[in-house]
């Protein structure tokens, strides 16, 4: 991939477009995530810190989801979600684990049934690793995950094609670290940069007929927080947000551990601010290669013939309620981004909308098959974000949550939220917890036991019983929501690896 590559002149810009851009209604799909973004974490959220002009340009010019959530919020289940449009139960990861050999109905395969070339970049995060899930090609980038001796991932092998003298890992924090340092290394070998500089190269050479589906999945914000150091710099004195902190959140000030991968503990104030300087410079450094992808985009005059979503697999608390890394029911864990632009003549009324249904991972896949004109959606746990558009009052007005034994044997819960309201069950012990997210979005005050709130609560808790009822006694018993002690990662459903 040599830089010139990447470059457009103008007689390139002059390119003819695929047949199939003139000759179907089908728009190229144009999907970009990231891993591990907080939804706070977007300019045109409120941020007033955070640079995102990019990510801010297609929530002005389409539609911002305010209430997006991570039904399973760690990496693997998240994106069994994704892939299948499923919830967790039907496609089986209660928790972390691998993610199934083999579903019925999976994005990629789905997306070149119905009349697309499709095209992955990025961190998939599959097992196994080159499992392709009918992409017709497919560019990987899984980080230091290296689960057979004979797999290297692209971008590593580019790596040590490019300087096969130096060390990827040089900066020296690992995944899932909390410590934030700038990249040791010339940016150009940035794993990000890498990402977005093979989808720019897609964009520019793309000659054949049909449609495009195109997967562009950034590796970062996610640890290591490593970004250039020109946006490590960026942030040095900027005003970034403190941890919301909440009295009950107490008993995870000790740390867990003495690693830099702990998942609780009060780091102190400092120690937050520096970690955040580093996942801002990263999210920003994101937004910056996605506007070259987008530069590329509107080059080839694909800009308004294109349905183009971003979103991210799940947050990170970033010392939130001293917690760390994610697996929580909490907003910055299981809140994300998302956006969608849509192409001229679909929706144009929704340009520039703020919707507040919930909305979740498992919607993807049945709005690109929507978009798509196939009916493989049909049966999903997830539903199209494009039929919300056209009939807002039929959606969903709320959505569940979950995850299994991460980390400890006490982080372990169910929750439902609508967005206004969240109700949390804690599975070893019964506990509940209640926020009103609408007058407390960083889940300060806890209002499960406080007066003139248990109304409320018992209405959440009802809806969750509703919802977990069908699992069978180990769920729910005697109307009440089970205690569940012990953990259950898969689903009967799970097809195994």
């Amino acid at each position: 991939m040599h830089r010139r590559h990447f470059v457009m002149g103008a007689a390139a810009a002059a390119l003819a477009r695929p047949a199939a851009a003139q000759a179907t209604r089908k728009p190229n799909v144009l999907f970009l995530m990231t891993d591990q973004q907080r939804g706070d974490c977007v300019g045109a959220s409120g941020n007033r810190v955070l640079h995102t002009p990019h990510l801010d340009r297609l929530a002005n010019e389409g539609v911002r989801f305010s209430c997006a959530y991570s039904t399973t919020p760690t990496c693997t289940p998240a994106r069994a979600s994704l892939l299948t449009g499923l919830g967790p139960w039907r496609h089986g990861l209660l928790g972390y684990s691998r993610v199934g050999r083999k579903y019925p109905v999976e994005m990629p395969s789905a997306m070149a049934e119905a009349g697309y070339y499709t095209t992955g970049i990025g961190k998939m995060h599959w097992h196994p690793q080159r499992n392709a899930r009918g992409f017709h090609r497919l560019l990987l980038d899984e980080s230091s995950r290296q689960e057979s001796p004979e797999f290297r991932s692209d971008y590593r092998a580019w790596f040590w094609s490019k300087a096969p003298m130096l060390d990827p890992d040089v900066t020296g924090i690992s995944f899932n670290d909390h410590r934030a340092r700038e990249y040791a290394l010339p940016e150009e070998l940035h794993p990000t940069r890498w990402t977005a500089d093979a989808a720019v190269s897609f964009l520019e050479q793309y000659q054949r007929s049909e449609p495009f589906f195109l997967k562009v999945s950034f590796a970062r914000p996610h640890s290591p927080y490593d970004p250039p150091g020109r946006w490590m710099k960026r942030y040095e004195d900027a005003a970034l947000p403190a941890a919301s902190i909440g009295r009950w959140a107490e008993k995870y000030r000790p740390r867990s551990d003495d690693r830099p991968e702990l998942w609780h503990g009060d780091l102190g104030a400092a120690q937050v601010r520096h970690s955040r300087q580093g996942y801002y410079g990263s999210v920003s450094f994101i937004d910056e290669q996605i506007g070259r992808i987008l530069e590329m985009l509107e080059r080839r005059g694909w800009m308004e013939e294109t349905l183009i979503l971003f979103t991210s697999d799940h947050g990170d608390m970033t010392g939130d309620h001293h917690l760390w890394r994610k697996s929580y029911a909490y907003e910055a864990s299981a809140h994300i981004p998302m956006l969608m632009r849509l192409p001229k003549g679909l929706h144009d009324a929704a340009r520039g909308t703020v919707r507040p249904e919930p909305v979740e991972i498992r919607d993807i896949l049945p709005t690109f098959l929507d978009a798509a004109g196939s009916s493989r959606g049909e049966g999903m746990d997830g539903r199209s974000m494009l039929s919300l558009l056209r009939r807002p009052a039929d959606w969903r007005k709320w959505i569940d949550l979950e995850h299994d034994v991460t980390y400890a044997e006490s982080n372990h819960w169910s929750a439902m939220t609508d967005g206004k309201w969240k109700y949390i069950f804690h599975a070893p012990d019964g506990q509940e917890q209640l926020f009103h997210l609408s007058e407390d979005p960083g889940e300060v005050h806890d209002l499960a036991s406080s007066t003139g709130h248990e109304a409320e609560l018992r209405t959440w808790r009802s809806r969750l019983v509703e919802h977990l009822a069908p699992r069978g006694e180990a769920w729910v018993k005697g109307g009440r929501l089970a205690l569940r002690p012990k953990s259950m990662k898969h689903s009967p459903l799970y097809p195994g690896v």
